[in-house]
């Protein structure tokens, strides 16, 4: 019997005869290395033979296995490994075939060892490259299994941190096999993105603790390959960025569904991580991909509660940071749209305190707190975009922000029917803080391109609202967009500086590009200036501000005539605490005395000119004596002493104009200009910007309409011009701006307060008789034409004209064409 079976052993196939040879009697002793050696010599004489011999180890793994005789399984997959190792001819993708059935094998196997095994063989085949392609080769089921792995929940924590590492390895070892190859399954499919992502994710969670490494990790030591997470890590960083343009999207999808699933929107940590980890490893290029995913998932979310919207900001905010001038990419209005809708969304949600009643999101309580948080989370990622931006880039974005803000007189009110006046002062609190955000750092070299007069003109017309609040961020925006050496920080405070020099300011020579633009729009300046030392309601930090806003101009948009305009400015402004025609309370009287006298101190130190210099120094030590509360010291404090009236002022202890034109006129200053008051120009807008009521609005038109209405346009009689009419009609216009203040305010109760049936009468006599008039007209200008056949006589003598068709006329040759 022994014979027989030793003939039959002669007459097997030689490639079964050496794959038996390496297996041991004893499977503890391992592999026959020099049967091995054989048996690979063969393999690469006769490559052909490569799929017999991996399918004859499949048969005695897959035997192996299901008798439990486990040595013997190992020194198969060892085998099995060298051979991949050693061939690469176009027979080897057989051989591969019978490989990967023999993975699946072991993966599928409920030994933790067995499955380990076969994990690390394929990873060691995932590193070879293949010199033919295959077009038939599957993974679905390692992305399947490897996924699994990395959730294993098995009881023995080690045992299960060594699976989930296999998993990882195994899912590293898919990826580098076929994110290069076109032939294979797209792995970048959402079928299977779904799997690896989340698992890379999972697996990163439980080691949270750790911190994110930095863009370029370098290479891990042994302590760290025995971490899941910093593996994973690893893999997820070598993930994307094999990326191309076309795979972001499904590689940050996963993400996204991700932390809506697990609710990690709200820790913000964990997102912020992720986002970090896929900002730093794709190509720079694709950044802006990433940021309109999340523009998107924002937008998705848009009445969920504040604190996942807030994480989403949080992490747009982080990305922003990492990307940035390739985060906002080509659509870069879109972005700031977004953001700004967010932001209103939030104010209606504050406000309403609903979110629409959508399903049954409706019942949501919503949190006033959570919603400002996100308010001031939007508008410190708005700030963040913008600072990646070009400046040309960023005056468009100024002037988007501009247009969305509701403008008295300029734009339709925003407010919706439920939240009223105050959600569109909301509004423009939240846009103007975007504004400020986005106008922090901005440095321009022609001021008259980056701001038209379609954004400044808006934008100061808000200086005159009666919102304090509003009125202070107008006047930082001008500030922030007027400062462009840096300067800002040194005038934080207000106060009287003896020597300026100590403050080391930047100042260079007035450029040709500033000039024109102070020519045509300081007066617009000056005068808004002025206006909102007029407010009531004005506070420390709005003076301090206004003493920033003059200094800037002085030191970055001066020049002579600027000068000159800017002293009567600071004159005009003492001369309105003097008066008190506004009936401002002392304090604010005090402060405005204050506030001209110490740009005055700074304005004389930068014109240089002795005389000036001393006359301002002598009122200011002379103030510091007799009345310390008209200076910034004795009113800009926490508990300032302030008189009850302000009544008697004596000449010392004020500025005088004549004498700073004097000395300012030596030195070669113009001194007709000086000589003249500063006197700003009020237009419609001054009152368009306060109305409150459709009453104020109504008294407005009914006025204009008053004044040029054509009951008044009868012709009186020319009146000669005398010496003594001009001086009376100066003495009188006194008078008569009272009695036009009196007939305004007539109308405007009259408007507030009459019954809407007399208003409705009034407007319709006046209509009447506006069409009586243009029918008048009308029947003067509009005649028939001239009729070349004559006239006829009608009775009484009178001559009336015969209407004639036209075709019925008689035209002379040269009249025809």
């Amino acid at each position: 019997m022994y014979g027989v079976c030793g003939c039959c052993g002669a007459l097997r196939p030689r490639y079964k005869r050496l794959v038996d040879n390496i297996f041991p009697e004893d499977p503890e002793d391992g592999l026959v290395k020099a049967n091995m050696e054989k048996l690979t010599f063969y393999a690469l004489s006769a490559p052909e033979k490569l799929d017999r011999i991996g399918a004859y180890l499949s048969e005695r793994l897959s035997r192996d296995v299901a008798r439990h005789r486990y040595g013997y399984v190992c020194i198969a997959m060892e085998a099995l490994d060298q051979l991949l190792m050693a061939c690469h001819c176009q027979s080897i993708n057989l051989f591969v075939e019978s490989f990967l059935k023999m993975v699946r094998k072991l993966l599928e196997a409920d030994k933790p060892d067995l499955q380990i095994l076969g994990t690390n063989s394929f990873v060691k085949f995932a590193n070879i490259e293949e010199d033919t392609p295959s077009y038939h080769r599957s993974y679905d089921f390692f992305v399947s299994r490897f996924s699994e792995m990395c959730h294993s929940s098995y009881e023995d924590p080690d045992v299960r941190t060594k699976i989930r590492m296999a998993g990882i390895k195994g899912l590293q070892g898919v990826v580098r096999k076929t994110v290069n190859d076109e032939l294979q399954a797209n792995i970048w499919d959402p079928q299977h993105m779904d799997k690896i992502v989340p698992s890379l994710l999972f697996n990163l969670q439980q080691g949270e603790g750790t911190e994110s490494r930095s863009p370029s990790p370098l290479q891990a030591s042994e302590k760290e390959k025995e971490s899941p997470a910093e593996l994973t890590e690893r893999c997820f960083r070598e993930l994307l960025g094999r990326a191309a343009y076309g795979n972001i999207k499904n590689a940050v999808n996963p993400v996204l569904m991700h932390l809506d699933n697990h609710s990690l929107w709200e820790g913000k940590s964990f997102a912020v991580r992720c986002f970090k980890i896929i900002m730093y490893s794709i190509q720079s290029q694709h950044s802006h991909l990433v940021i309109q995913q999340l523009l998107g998932h924002l937008d998705a979310n848009s009445k969920n509660s504040a604190t996942v919207r807030a994480g989403i900001v949080e992490v747009l905010l982080e990305a922003a940071a990492i990307a940035s001038s390739g985060s906002v990419g080509p659509t870069v209005l879109e972005v700031f749209n977004t953001l700004l809708r967010q932001l209103r969304l939030s104010v209606d949600y504050e406000l309403t305190g609903s979110y629409d009643s959508c399903g049954n999101l409706g019942s949501k309580v919503i949190k006033e707190h959570e919603e400002r948080q996100l308010q001031e989370a939007v508008i410190k990622t708005i700030g963040s975009f913008a600072n990646t931006l070009p400046t040309y880039q960023r005056s468009e974005v100024m002037l988007f922000i501009m247009g969305k803000i509701p403008v008295p007189g300029m734009h339709p009110a925003l407010a919706s029917a439920k939240s009223g006046f105050d959600c569109s002062r909301m509004i423009q609190v939240m846009l103007l803080k975007s504004l400020l955000q986005v106008a922090t750092g901005f440095q321009t070299t022609n001021m008259l391109t980056a701001l038209p007069s379609s954004f400044l003109d808006p934008l100061l017309s808000l200086t005159l609202m009666e919102d304090a609040e509003i009125r202070l961020l107008v006047l930082e925006i001008l500030v922030s967009l007027i400062d462009r050496h840096d300067n800002q920080p040194k005038f934080s405070s207000i106060s009287i500086i003896s020597d300026i020099s100590v403050l080391k300011l930047k100042v260079d020579k007035c450029s040709r590009q500033d000039n024109l633009f102070m020519k045509k729009h300081a007066q617009q300046l000056y005068r808004h200036i002025y206006l909102a030392c007029k407010e009531e309601n004005s506070a420390r930090p709005h003076f301090e501000t206004l003493y920033t806003l003059l200094a800037l101009i002085s030191m970055e948009l001066a020049n002579e005539e600027v000068v000159v305009d800017l002293i009567r400015l600071a004159l005009a402004m003492q001369d309105l605490a003097l008066a008190n025609e506004e009936m401002l309370p002392v304090y604010n009287r005090c402060a405005v005395h204050a506030l001209s006298a110490a740009y005055l101190n700074l304005i004389c130190q930068l014109t240089t000119v002795p005389s000036f210099c001393q006359h301002v120094h002598e009122v200011i030590e002379t103030r510091q004596k007799e009345v310390p509360f008209m200076l910034p010291e004795g009113v800009f404090t926490e508990s300032p002493s302030i008189p009850k009236s302000l009544d008697k002022l004596e000449g010392h202890l004020l500025f005088l104009q004549s004498k700073i034109t004097e000395v300012l006129g030596g030195s070669g200053y113009n001194t007709d200009r000086l000589a003249t008051p500063y006197i700003p120009q009020f237009t419609d807008e001054d009152r368009l910007s306060k109305r409150k009521s459709i009453g104020e609005t109504i008294s407005l038109q009914v006025e204009v309409e008053s004044r040029n209405s054509p009951e008044k346009e009868e012709r009186t009689p020319a009146e000669e011009i005398t010496f003594e009419t001009l001086k009376n009609a100066i003495v009188d216009s006194i008078g008569m701006e009272e009695q036009e203040r009196e007939r305004r305010r007539q109308v405007v109760e009259k408007f507030q307060k009459a019954p809407f049936e007399e208003i409705a009468a009034h407007c319709g006599a006046r209509a009447s008789s506006l069409q009586s008039k243009l029918n008048q007209i009308f029947e003067i200008t509009i005649r028939p034409p001239p009729s070349p056949s004559g006239t006829i006589t009608a009775g009484y003598g009178q001559m009336q004209s015969r209407s004639v068709p036209v075709y019925e006329m008689k035209f002379p040759d040269l009249c025809v064409y």
